[in-house]
């Protein structure tokens, strides 16, 4: 199985990167999150990026952006584009072909992730060259390495679902986005709409928890979740039932 679904992720991955004709050509589109993730997020945050492991958070959502949009594509694109039922046709799983699908979309997200931190890296070395090289600290590492995959996992094994119940890419697209902002985004504004009494309490209170302890407990339930999704998905992702689809 895990044979077949390299096979699923190798086909998806090259699919992705060529599907504007040339490699050279999907590699400019995603210039545009190279540059506000690697060149102006790191410039406006400056030092702080390498020297407190929180900063490097924003990096995390270029997994999910860019593993929710392939997943659409993985599963919804294909079907618009009459596809499906030829890979359906073949010899793979309906467990190897969903499996492979998760996992290009998490390396696709993960991959770039990196690729953003690294530039992002050398753009606040570049930045200041009157300082010593800045290095992140391996909580930093550990943090972005650790959640991105996660969360990546968790938005490909969600997307999943809702790429089997979507009749185009577009739709979704636009459902996948609408569900990021409202369990990521929406919790994030919310902190700083709150009166500056609440707030200032509610940041103390986050100050003085325990990270280390959090960090774990958020990551098994990550783990949880993303397993709980894809069995969800792997319930819902059925041959028989999508090719009368």
């Amino acid at each position: 199985m895990i044979s077949d679904a390299l096979t699923v992720a190798r086909k998806d991955l090259r699919e992705t990167l060529l599907q504007s004709g040339t490699l050279r050509r999907s590699l400019r589109g995603l210039l545009f999150s190279v540059v506000v993730f690697g060149v102006v997020l790191p410039l406006q945050i400056g030092p702080d990026l390498v020297r407190q492991p929180a900063a490097i958070l924003p990096f995390a959502w270029v997994p999910l952006l860019l593993a929710s949009n392939m997943i659409a594509d993985g599963i919804a694109g294909e079907r618009e584009r009459h596809t499906l039922e030829t890979l359906l046709a073949s010899r793979l799983s309906d467990r190897s072909i969903l499996l492979g699908k998760v996992v290009a979309a998490v390396a696709y997200g993960w991959s770039f992730m990196v690729v953003n931190a690294l530039v992002g890296l050398l753009t606040v070395n570049l930045a200041n060259p009157a300082q010593a090289i800045l290095v992140y600290s391996p909580q930093a590492i550990l943090i972005l390495g650790v959640f991105g995959l996660l969360g990546a996992g968790l938005v490909a094994c969600g997307g999943s679902l809702v790429a089997l119940r979507a009749p185009t890419v577009r739709q979704a697209a636009q459902n996948m986005s609408l569900a990021l902002v409202g369990v990521f985004l929406v919790p994030a504004l919310a902190i700083p709409a709150l009166p500056a009494d609440l707030r200032r309490q509610v940041i103390d209170t986050l100050l003085g928890l325990d990270w280390l302890t959090i960090g774990v407990g958020l990551a098994a339930i990550l783990v949880v979740l993303d397993v709980a999704l894809f069995s969800a998905a792997m319930l819902r992702f059925q041959r028989t039932r999508l090719i009368l689809d």
